[in-house]
């Protein structure tokens, strides 16, 4: 509990005590009056100054406009007691909201705990701390066992096991050494590690990370935009609504009863009416159902960028994939040379320079079978033709290394292969030099992931990629996935994306899924994008709404279940909330409901609303 907090305890105990030792004293008349306005002014002086700060600036409808002109009213009417419980609750329950909302920002603090406080720098022959923000790139950096790595970079020296559940969600500990790369907010947990940094701390991972997560709130969903328009026009409406109960009927029943108007009674009924009618439980609690929804979602390291991608995710029913990186590990090997006019070993040397420049998978396979040092020097006009291959002069010889559609564009035939897998086919200086077979395999959950999303309630599950017909065919077959287009350019996965987009119903919604570097337009195109395997990425961070911190497809099953748990949650909180309240006004307006029935459904709503909210941080075992 923080200052601010106990203040406010320290004044509904004050209060509550003065009010239940004057409600003992037999004082009666102005007396009476003065003593019960001591406790009034301690718990209610900051609603009233907001209330009248609201009307001066022009906004006057609000639940301190409410609670001020209910209590107030209450009190003029000598019912001092309830005037003072009104407002003592009202606080009681704001006490009670401010507890609960930060302790689930507490909650997520804790799960995204992976903002490093400090950079160690070799000075002097000793270790001197730094502020992270102040590392160029390619400074040597310091991290010993037991603390977070600041700043993403390579290992230059040591090795080591990477904690890095504070951003994937897994306890599942990984291996570094010499060479590899490694991102910031994960911990370092056996050896002292050595690392050379590759970007600014502004840059790295765990402050895009911490960025996402923060401005998420920014992006409202539905929901929340309805409970804000809700609220801009429920207040006025109650208020006009609560003057009226006060005003018409005593002036029905002397005009055209010929009663007596019964002032006291009817307004007492508009002011219970006003307390009730205070719209907290739901301005408080949807946007704390979101807040807690992101949190948890983060903790497993499900990265949203916003409560609207939330609850668009909570209608998907289409699920598009790609294939390499996504749905395999996109850890290529060579398996196989063949029909090859030269040499095997030359063959492969000709296809590892000609792809030396190229950061694709494949390309990364030819060049680890090589397994020597690539001389930079001896290539020279390498042009990449997406979704085809790459040509380049190496030692001053042309070397065409692509699939078929290259072969057919240069129009050297070609010979297919046998054997599925991704070929690799070669020309030498014009002529038709052999193909090599590269293999990829399935990520472990692969399977179970299509199975989970299909009890998730997903209808259509689809592939799309760039390899060849058999191999795709054989990977969706393997995975039972329902349909599947291949040997696409981006601009044709783009196209196929907006024909499922077409022929899908009003209210569903189509993912893709996609590793987030090469499919930035087809996650821009669909209703939602989801990056996988992005940790570390940029483009992936960049183009996705949603990012997935490790390559784990069986994830995309738990983000659709967080998303309709919060979903059903919200709506749980939006028809509690008005079905109490309306059942509640209609009682305080026949005057059947007083004060104390006003309170609950103010205050008591807005508790159980909020604990509710709460339950959406809770979903690892979703």
């Amino acid at each position: 509990m923080n200052k601010k907090q106990k203040k406010v305890l320290i004044r509904i105990i004050a209060a509550a005590a003065l009010m239940i030792l004057f409600s003992l004293l037999p004082v009666e008349g102005y007396v009476r009056f003065a003593f019960f306005m001591i406790p009034y002014l301690i718990i209610s002086y900051d609603i009233l100054r907001k209330a009248g700060k609201g009307i001066l600036n022009r906004q006057v409808f609000d639940e301190n406009f409410l609670m001020a002109v209910a209590t107030i009213g209450a009190i003029a009417l000598g019912d001092y007691k309830e005037g003072v419980a009104v407002m003592l609750f009202y606080q009681i329950g704001e006490l009670f909201q401010s507890y609960a909302v930060g302790r689930s920002r507490r909650n997520i603090s804790e799960l995204m705990d992976i903002r490093p406080d400090y950079a160690n720098i070799e000075q002097d022959g000793g270790l001197t701390q730094v502020d992270p923000d102040e590392v160029e790139i390619g400074s040597i950096i310091v991290v010993q066992p037991g603390e977070k790595i600041p700043i993403d970079g390579i290992i230059a020296e040591g090795s080591s096991t990477l904690n890095t559940s504070a951003l994937t969600g897994e306890s599942l500990p990984r291996d570094a050494a010499c060479g590899d790369e490694v991102i910031s907010g994960c911990i370092n947990m056996t050896g002292l590690l050595k690392i050379r940094t590759t970007k600014e701390f502004g840059e790295s991972t765990v402050s895009k990370i911490l960025d996402l997560v923060e401005n998420s709130s920014s992006k409202k969903s539905k929901s929340e935009n309805f409970i804000s328009k809700f609220a801009r026009y429920y207040t006025p409406a109650v208020c006009y609504g609560a003057l009226a109960l006060a005003v018409l009927p005593p002036l029905v029943r002397i005009l055209f009863l010929g009663m007596s108007p019964q002032w006291g009674d009817w307004i007492y009924r508009a002011l219970t009416f006003l307390v009730i009618s205070c719209p907290c439980a739901l301005v408080i609690s949807i946007p704390l159902s979101f807040f807690a929804g992101i949190g948890g979602a983060s903790n497993q390291g499900i990265l949203v960028k916003g409560s609207n991608y939330l609850e668009t995710l909570s209608q998907t029913k289409y699920v598009v994939f790609d294939k390499t990186g996504t749905m395999t590990k996109g850890v290529f090997e060579v398996s196989g040379i063949h029909h090859s006019q030269m040499e095997d070993a030359k063959l492969l040397e000709y296809a590892a320079y000609a792809e030396c420049s190229s950061s694709h998978p494949i390309s990364k396979s030819l060049q680890k079978a090589y397994g020597k040092p690539i001389d930079r020097s001896r290539v020279t006009d390498i042009e990449e033709i997406s979704g085809n291959g790459v040509m380049a002069k190496v030692d001053g010889i042309l070397v065409a290394a692509g699939n078929a559609k290259l072969m057919k564009k240069l129009g050297i035939s070609y010979q297919d292969c046998h054997q599925v897998g991704t070929v690799v086919h070669m020309a030498i200086d014009g002529k038709y030099a052999g193909h090599i077979l590269i293999s990829d395999i399935l990520k472990p959950h692969a399977k179970e992931a299509i199975r989970e999303l299909k009890k998730a309630g997903v209808t259509k599950t689809v592939m799309l990629t760039g390899d060849a017909k058999n191999v795709a065919e054989q990977v969706a077959s393997e995975l039972e996935i329902g349909e599947v287009y291949s040997e696409l350019l981006p601009a044709d996965k783009v196209s196929k994306v907006e024909e499922l987009l077409e022929k899908k119903n009003g209210k569903e919604k189509l993912a893709f899924v996609g590793d987030g570097i090469n499919d930035a337009p087809v996650l821009s195109r669909a209703d939602i994008g989801i990056a996988m395997g992005a940790l570390g990425s940029d483009a992936a961070i960049e183009a996705a709404d949603i990012v997935l911190m490790d390559d784990d497809p069986l994830k995309i099953a738990k983000a659709i279940k967080i998303s309709r748990k919060c979903l059903r949650i919200v709506y749980e909180n939006i028809y509690f909330a008005i079905g109490i309240k309306v059942l509640c006004l209609i009682l305080g307006a026949l005057g059947i409901a007083n004060m104390w029935a006003a309170i609950f459904a103010d205050v008591g709503v807005m508790v159980i609303a909020v604990l509710n909210a709460i339950r959406t941080l809770f979903v690892k075992n979703l």
